[in-house]
């Protein structure tokens, strides 16, 4: 309350009740002016409180917001450093990637020219055949009266086998398995045999059925052990387990070429695929 206001109220009590004096009203006002400085002692010690509170406060918040806007930069430097380390990995993702599609295209290229080699093989072979097929004394006799086999018999033998193996070549592999698979039921213990069930297989093989071209390989290994074609359906097999991710077949099927057909074409090619196996 201002001093204004209560002196005027208290001079007014007084003269009311009679007893003031100038002396008492000199005191009042001496007692009155004494509280007035003590409070007002009091409200400035408050604001300064206060004002000490406040400058704390305010501080605080500056270092919090400096923090906060150093935390920001550092977020802001590690966000950059994660988007070029981002572009870093797909860069390597798409180098090996690139790298990928280049050594299956080496691979596919080294498949083709080794079912090249096999067919070049297959067709002197089959040549040396004919020329025997076609030589003079083609109806003689044996001892006993009985007769050997024909020259139409022996040809017509040749020719469904060469007309399976044409069409395999033609790369239709759904007809060829199936005339192949007809020659085995008419011929199935002929020079040619081994041979119409290796590319069987093959066929599979081509048309990435894996599993089922391992099958018809090992039918190779098993029916014709000592036919021409039993280290080559052993390699293809190993092959065929690699494409389905079974490195540790395949490794083993590879070490087998190599261990029970040394110093041959398809130990040197066994050799090869094992060092790509890792």
């Amino acid at each position: 309350m201002k001093r204004s206001a209560i002196y005027p109220v208290l001079c007014c009590i007084l003269l009311i009740a009679g007893c003031a004096t100038q002396q008492d009203l000199s005191r009042i006002q001496g007692s009155l002016d004494r509280k007035i400085e003590i409070m007002r002692g009091e409200n400035e010690s408050a604001s300064a409180g206060n004002k000490e509170a406040l400058e704390a406060v305010r501080k605080s918040q500056a270092e919090i917001n400096a923090d906060m806007a150093e935390l920001k930069d550092r977020i802001q430097q590690l966000t950059g450093r994660s988007d070029e380390q981002k572009k870093d990995l797909a860069s390597l993702a798409s180098r090996a990637n690139r790298r990928d599609d280049d050594l299956k295209e080496i691979r596919e290229k080294l498949d083709q020219a080794s079912f090249k080699i096999n067919f070049v093989e297959n067709f002197l072979g089959l040549s040396k055949k004919q020329a025997a097929a076609e030589a003079p004394g083609k109806t003689a006799k044996n001892g006993d009266g009985a007769k050997k086999e024909t020259a139409a018999a022996t040809t017509a033998k040749e020719s469904m086998y060469a007309a399976a193996y044409e069409t395999f070549k033609q790369g239709q592999y759904e007809k060829a398995r199936t005339e192949f698979q007809n020659f085995l039921k008419q011929h199935p213990k002929t020079e040619y045999s081994a041979s119409a069930q290796f590319w069987i297989g093959e066929c599979h093989y081509l048309e990435q059925q894996y599993e089922k071209a391992i099958l018809e390989y090992e039918k190779v290994i098993k029916n014709y052990p000592d036919g021409n074609k039993t280290s080559k359906a052993l390699l293809k097999q190993g092959l065929a387990f690699q494409h389905l991710g079974d490195k540790t077949s395949a490794k083993l099927i590879l070490q087998q070429v190599i261990r029970d057909y040394p110093n041959t074409n398809d130990a040197k090619a066994a050799r090869s695929k094992l060092l790509e196996i890792k």
